[in-house]
Parts: C-alpha cells; sequence; structure tokens
C-alpha cells in the first residue's frame, strides 16, 4: 500500500502495564506508514507502569469495574484526540464494548468486538457451547455443579477453571470427584484433562468482518500465563478452525488470539478466546502479521494492507528489561 497518512494521529493503550513492546509495535507502524503517531497510556498506577513511561502522555485511571471508568477513559480519548483505543485486559473489554458508540461520537475507535461476541468469549462455558454447536473442537465442559452431581460425565483427572477467568488464574487439576470444591467464589467450570503442545493462534479480521489472517505459534515456555519462548507454524488445521470460530463469532473483528491444546489422541481442542491484542503478539508482528499497522490503516485510510503471508519458523525469546527514572 503506497498511500500514506500525514496528519498526527493518537493512540491510547489503556491497562497499559508492561505493554511496552505492544506499545512499540504500534510506533513501528506509524513510521512505515509515515504517521505522525502519539501513543498514550493510562492505568491504575501509571507512575509504576513501564508502559506509561514510555508513552507520550500517561494518565491515571479507576479499575475497570468502577462506574467511572468508561467515562474517565471517554475524557481522555477526548483530551489526547486519540483515534484509536486499544483495550489489554480482559475485564475492560465488556465496559468498552457498551460504549463503542460513545467513543466513535468523538471520533474514536475503541479496538472491541460487539457486545454479544465479548460476552460469549469472556465466559468459558458459554465460549464452548457456542463453538462445539459450531463444529469447532473443545474439550467435554460441564459446570461443576453438574459435574458434582454426575462425576462420571468426564474422565478422571478433569481440569477445573473459573468461567470468567484470566491469565491463569485459579487453574486446578482434580484427580477425584470426592477433591471437588464444595464451594467456590465465582462460576467454575470443569473440561477434559488435555496433554500436547499449547499454541496460540493470533487472529485478524477486518472492519468488515472477514478474517483475512491467521498466524499459530507453539508455546515453547510460558510464564505467568504468556509466551515467553514461540514459533510460528504454518498449520491449515489450526487454520481451519480460526476459521469456524470466525464464523461463529460473526461479532468478532480486529484483533484476538486463542489457546489450543493438541493433544495427541483427541486432536487440537480450543481452551478459550481472547478478543483483544495477546501477550504474544510481538512474535507474530515480527513474523510479518502487522495487527497494529492494519488497525492504523483502517483508522486513518479506511482499509488495510492485511495479508496471510508471515514467515513460518520465527522463533522469540523473550528477557526481562528495565525502564529507569529519576537519572538526571
Amino acid at each position: 500500500m503506497k498511500e500514506t497518512v500525514k496528519d498526527q494521529v493518537g493512540v491510547l493503550l489503556t491497562s497499559a502495564g508492561r505493554r511496552v513492546e505492544l506499545l512499540e509495535c504500534f510506533r513501528t507502524a506509524a513510521r512505515g506508514l509515515g504517521i505522525d503517531l502519539r501513543v498514550f497510556a493510562c492505568d491504575l498506577a501509571p507512575d509504576l507502569s513501564a508502559a506509561c513511561a514510555r508513552a507520550d502522555g500517561a494518565y491515571a485511571v479507576p479499575r475497570c469495574d468502577d462506574p467511572s471508568y468508561v467515562d474517565v477513559v471517554l475524557a481522555i480519548a477526548a483530551e489526547t484526540g486519540a483515534r484509536l483505543v486499544v483495550p489489554t485486559i480482559d475485564p475492560e473489554l465488556a465496559p468498552l464494548a457498551e460504549a463503542a458508540e460513545d467513543f466513535a461520537q468523538i471520533g474514536a475507535r475503541v479496538h472491541v468486538s460487539d457486545p454479544e461476541t465479548i460476552s460469549v468469549v469472556r465466559d468459558k462455558a458459554r465460549t464452548a457451547e457456542v463453538l462445539s454447536a459450531a463444529g469447532v473442537p473443545v474439550p467435554c465442559t460441564h459446570a461443576l455443579e453438574v459435574l458434582r452431581a454426575k462425576p462420571d460425565l468426564l474422565s478422571w483427572p478433569v481440569f477445573l477453571k473459573p468461567s470468567g477467568g484470566s491469565a491463569s488464574r485459579g487453574l486446578a487439576v482434580i484427580n477425584h470427584p470426592g477433591d471437588l470444591p464444595d464451594h467456590t467464589d465465582e462460576p467454575m467450570i470443569a473440561q477434559d484433562c488435555l496433554g500436547g503442545p499449547e499454541y496460540t493462534i493470533n487472529m485478524f479480521v477486518d472492519s468488515h468482518g472477514e478474517l483475512r489472517t491467521v498466524i499459530p505459534h507453539i508455546r515453547l515456555s510460558i510464564r505467568a500465563g504468556e509466551v515467553e519462548k514461540g514459533r510460528t507454524e504454518r498449520r491449515a488445521d489450526l487454520k481451519a478452525i480460526a476459521e469456524g470460530i470466525a464464523a461463529a463469532l460473526p461479532g468478532l473483528r480486529g484483533v484476538s488470539c486463542f489457546q489450543v491444546i493438541d493433544d495427541p489422541e483427541h486432536g487440537p481442542k480450543v481452551l478459550e478466546i481472547n478478543a483483544r491484542f495477546g501477550g504474544g503478539y510481538p512474535l507474530a508482528d515480527a513474523a510479518g502479521a502487522t495487527f497494529a499497522r492494519w488497525l492504523l490503516e483502517e483508522v486513518t485510510i479506511g482499509t488495510s494492507a492485511a495479508h496471510d503471508n508471515w514467515t513460518d519458523g520465527v522463533e522469540m525469546m523473550r528477557y526481562d528489561a528495565a525502564v529507569f527514572r529519576g537519572l538526571s
């Protein structure tokens, strides 16, 4: 795509935290497009956020479950003139999806799917139900209370997790029916306990609803639920699963990713969907699936050069880096 945009463009990253790599992906994309980009960031504690320290401006916001959260983010977007608002954690997707039209009225696109899609992917029980009905392979899934009453529904051991959890929170392997918890603080589901290599499959659905890119990577090493070492792999079966997900969730837009375990006996099964940038996105970007660039193209010239011609076999090996303040 030869056309470039010279006007200044603002991007606002929410819950920015440690997402320095994502911030830099947007800056690299803007340089390639000839865009004068300013990246803003907000967080609960911006003074302690590495991404906020690297941003062109940083703002404090309340928790995303606070009733004032959307209004505060909306005010920041208006003040900064942000054309694109990019959520980075699951709990903020629903409130921002509900307010997407309010942002559109001030000229800002929230990078989020429609509310119905978010309600499905934020509930792992509904995700399994919707995908299974569409023929997408998922583990056998039951609510904890159902399994407690009928323990023969699954083979033991089973995998227990919060239906609305994220970042590997609350996961447990339960070996016997008698070990199931009597009470939980939130709804839980139980699934087949699968084994085999784990994959993240990144997807890009353009603003017209067309699936343009599917880029899987094998998760060679994981830390705190996020890929630490990975390698891109071009696999037709995983692409077909992505196509099934896009068909089952027609309101999906922009960047999303889903997790798969490729069980040697049962084949690949979809565990969950994240309707946002995943933590491993920088690997996809380095391999040529430049989702950040394509989003900037969509909000500036209305269309993108999204493609599926990324490089197979690209490896990522992450390491820790530090951001320093207070030095003269």
